[in-house]
Order: C-alpha cells, then structure tokens, then sequence
C-alpha cells in the first residue's frame, strides 16, 4: 500500500524544468553567412511589430528567418534572427528601456559552428558588420522559451534618432517558422507582448 501511494504521489508531483544556458558567440557580416549557404550570401524574409514604451516611444522587433542552403552546414535547417530597434523611439517624459527579452522557441540546433573556432555553438550576435550597437550577455532555456538579456538595456532617446539598437542575434531550428509573440521587459517590471515569429 505504502509503495502504490508513493508511487500516485510520484505521479501527481510536478516536475521541475531547468533553466539551460546556451553559448552565445559573437560573429561578423558576410562571413556568418557562409554557414547557411556557401557563396555566403542569403535571402531573408523580414517581419517587424511596433514596441510601445512605457514612457511613450515607439520602436519595433525585427523578426528575420531564412534557410540553409545544399552543400552549406546548415543544409535544409531554419535560422531565426532578431533585432530590437528603438533609435526613433523619444521618450516623452522620461526615458524607457528594454533589458529582456522572452521568446517562445523549441529545441535549439547545437551542432554548428559560427564563430569559426571549430567548437559547437547555440546562439550568434552579429557585432560586426551589421545595425545596432547592443549585445546579448546571456541567453537562457527554460522548457520551450529562451530569455534573451542584453549587455546593457536598450534605450529609447530624447529625440529621434538618439535611442539604441540591438545587434541582430539568431539561433537555428529544425522547424519552419510561425507567428508567435514575444515578451519584452523594462527594468522597471513594465512588460510588452510583441509579435515575432519562430519555430513551428
């Protein structure tokens, strides 16, 4: 009796997700996109959805995918990128930031090399070559979402063309993409559903 109550107690226990990091790299443009197609150029297919701050400015969440090419390392696979723009964003009394980001996304691809140390990696920041000015400093998987935090908040500006960017950073899955929405946090626990898109 003592063994079938444990085990019903088991049974109905709920079970503890981990949080997982994984290896953010940082990398350049053209040459990370030597990995999805040997020429080492691609075609994207870009998506964006208005961020509307807390003290007023309105920027945006740039969602980008495209697919490996034949004869890439990449072969047949699906890379995300994101990239959050607030250099338009004027704050109207005060000025607002971003210093998360929470995005519903699946198993990751841990098999590639990006950054060319011939080592396996998880997520790419494209630092040089690119926009923006921002990096990522973790990015954490608990179940199926990804908390991507920045080096330092991305901020809006007290006029137009004064406020942040983040660098393009992207990971790559197995799945085709689908409309999803992202949660956005502001240091000061204000929180922002943004539409993005990510794997099926």
């Amino acid at each position: 009796m003592r063994k079938l109550l444990f085990a019903l107690l088991f049974c109905f226990t709920p079970l503890a997700v981990s949080a997982v990091p994984l290896k953010v790299v940082n990398v350049s443009a053209p040459a990370i996109n030597c990995v999805f197609n040997t020429p080492c150029t691609i075609m994207v297919s870009d998506t964006k959805d208005n961020v509307t701050l807390s003290a007023g400015g309105t920027g945006f969440l740039q969602s980008r995918t495209f697919k490996g090419f034949p004869g890439s390392p990449a072969n047949g696979l699906f890379a995300y990128e994101y990239r959050l723009d607030l250099r338009n964003a004027v704050g109207a009394l005060n000025i607002a930031c971003i210093d998360w980001i929470t995005i519903s996304f699946g198993p990751v691809i841990s098999t590639l090399d990006y950054d060319g140390d011939k080592k396996p990696d998880q997520v790419f920041v494209v630092t040089k070559g690119g926009l923006g000015t921002i990096g990522i400093a973790s990015a954490i998987q608990t179940g199926s979402n990804i908390k991507f935090k920045f080096t330092s908040p991305v901020c809006e500006g007290g006029a137009p063309g004064k406020g942040d960017s983040s660098f393009f950073w992207g990971l790559v899955s197995k799945a085709p993409p689908k409309d999803i929405t992202a949660t956005l946090h502001e240091p000061g626990g204000a929180t922002h559903m943004v539409k993005a898109r990510s794997p099926q």
